[in-house]
C-alpha cells in the first residue's frame, strides 16, 4: 500500500485512555487531521472525562468516547458499527494483579480479544491491529499467557473470515517508556524516598518509546497483509543502569523478583525462527498457514529469512542503552523536568 491515510476513515481504539491509546490519539489528529473519526473505547470514566478535557469538541470534533468494556460483545458490536480500523489495546497487564486474580485476567485479554473478533468479523471492519507484549513469548506468568492465546486468536482469525477482506495482525514490543505502571515512573516517584529497590541486579528489559508504538501500530495498520506479528528492533537495558541514571545517590536494596517475573525477556523464541523474517527496522513472525503467496510477500518486503535457531532475547540483545543514554530519554520522552 502506498500513499497511506486515514481520510474519511473511522478508527477505534479499545483501551484508548491508556498510555499508548492516548499516544496514537495524539498522533493520529495530528497526522491524519481529515479522518472522520476517533473513537476511544474503554471503561473507566474517570480517565476518560480526564481525556475530554485534554481534547474539547469545539477544537476536536471528530473524537468521541464510549464507555464499554471488551468482556461486553454486545456493546462492542454496536461500538463498531461503521468503523473501519479497530486497535486493541485494551488490556489487563499488570503481572502481579494477574497471578491474583487469573480469571479476571483471562475474561479480558482472552475472551475480550475473541470479542473484539467476532465484532469485528459481523460489523464490517477493515482491519484491525492487536497490541501484544514480549510476555507473550515462552510466558512464564499468567498475563504473558493470556497475551499468547490473545495473539494466537487474532492470528488464526484470518482463517475464519471468509469472503470477508478484512486482515487482522498484532504487534509485539517491549516496555515502553513511561508508560502507567511501568519502572521508569516508579523510580522517580521512589527516587523522593531515596530508596528503589532492585528485583535483581541481573534483570533486563527490552526498551521502546510512545512513539515507537504508535509508529509499529500506524505500520502495521498501512502494510499487514493479515496474521502478522510484528515485533521492533529495539535496545535493552538494565535494570541496574535504569536505577542510576534515575537516583544515583539513592540505596538500591535486592527484593528478588516477583511472582511471576523473568530475569531477562523474550520477543522471537527459537521455536519461531522457523516462521520468522527480517523485513529491515522490524521482524516478521508469519504464521504457519498463509492466505497469501509467501514469495509475493518476501518481494513485496525485500524480506530475508533468519537463521534457524535464532532468538531476540533482551539480556542477548547486541544494541544496549547506557546510563546516559538512559537519562537522556527520561528528559526526552517521560518527564521533561527530570534532574539528577
Amino acid at each position: 500500500m502506498t500513499d497511506f491515510t486515514l481520510k474519511d476513515k473511522v478508527v477505534l481504539i479499545t483501551g484508548g485512555t491508556g498510555s499508548l491509546g492516548k499516544a496514537l490519539t495524539k498522533h493520529i489528529l495530528a497526522k491524519y487531521p481529515d479522518v472522520r473519526k476517533v473513537v476511544i473505547y474503554s471503561r473507566d470514566e474517570q480517565k476518560q472525562f480526564v481525556m475530554a478535557q485534554e481534547y474539547p469538541n469545539h477544537t476536536y470534533p471528530q473524537l468521541r468516547f464510549l464507555i464499554g468494556d471488551v468482556r461486553d460483545f454486545e456493546r462492542l458490536k454496536r461500538a463498531f458499527k461503521g468503523v473501519d480500523y479497530i486497535i486493541h489495546a485494551a488490556a489487563m497487564k499488570h503481572v502481579p494483579i494477574a497471578e491474583y486474580n487469573p480469571m479476571e485476567c483471562v475474561k479480558t485479554n482472552i475472551m475480550g480479544a475473541e470479542n473484539v473478533i467476532n465484532a469485528s468479523l459481523e460489523t464490517g471492519v477493515e482491519r484491525v491491529v492487536a497490541l501484544s507484549t514480549d510476555k507473550a513469548a515462552a510466558p512464564v506468568n499468567l498475563y504473558g499467557a493470556t497475551k499468547l492465546a490473545s495473539d494466537k486468536l487474532f492470528v488464526a482469525a484470518n482463517n475464519i473470515r471468509g469472503w470477508n477482506p478484512i486482515k487482522f495482525s498484532v504487534v509485539r514490543y517491549g516496555n515502553v517508556m513511561g508508560s502507567n505502571g511501568s519502572v521508569i515512573p516508579f523510580f522517580i516517584n521512589k527516587k523522593k524516598e531515596g530508596v528503589l529497590p532492585i528485583t535483581d541486579p541481573t534483570m533486563t528489559r527490552f526498551n521502546i518509546s510512545l512513539q515507537g508504538g504508535v509508529d509499529m501500530v500506524m505500520h502495521a495498520l498501512e502494510h499487514a497483509w493479515g496474521g502478522e506479528i510484528f515485533v521492533p528492533k529495539i535496545p535493552s537495558y538494565k535494570i541496574t543502569d535504569v536505577a542510576e541514571a534515575i537516583g544515583p545517590e539513592c540505596d538500591k536494596p535486592i527484593t528478588g523478583i516477583r511472582p511471576g517475573e523473568k530475569i531477562h525477556e523474550e520477543m522471537i523464541t527459537s521455536s519461531d525462527s522457523f516462521y520468522t523474517w527480517d523485513l529491515g527496522t522490524y521482524y516478521a513472525i508469519l504464521p504457519a498457514t498463509l492466505n497469501w503467496e509467501l514469495d509475493d510477500f518476501v518481494k513485496n518486503f525485500k524480506a530475508s529469512k533468519v537463521p534457524y535457531g535464532f532468538q531476540y532475547n533482551s539480556g542477548d540483545n547486541t544494541e544496549w542503552d547506557s546510563v546516559e543514554r538512559l537519562r537522556e530519554l527520561i528528559l526526552e520522552h517521560v518527564d521533561s523536568t527530570f534532574i539528577v
